[in-house]
């Protein structure tokens, strides 16, 4: 198993893909709450932003 000299990143990886948690959490929110694909696409797409907003909002 050669190198070739590239670094391998290491890091937490703790996005899923291009997804961070804050996106996933936002997502659920979003389906569990309005029933819509689209309104949780565009909510996971805030992220962390509209977690927030509905903590405050909501909650």
């Amino acid at each position: 198993m050669e190198d070739n000299g590239k670094k391998r990143k290491r890091g937490c990886g703790c996005g899923i893909g291009s997804w961070g948690i804050g996106s996933i959490v936002a997502m659920i929110i979003s389906f569990t709450t309005w029933h819509s694909v689209l309104w949780m696409l565009f909510h996971g797409f805030l992220g962390w932003v509209y977690v927030i907003y509905y903590v405050l909002k909501y909650v």
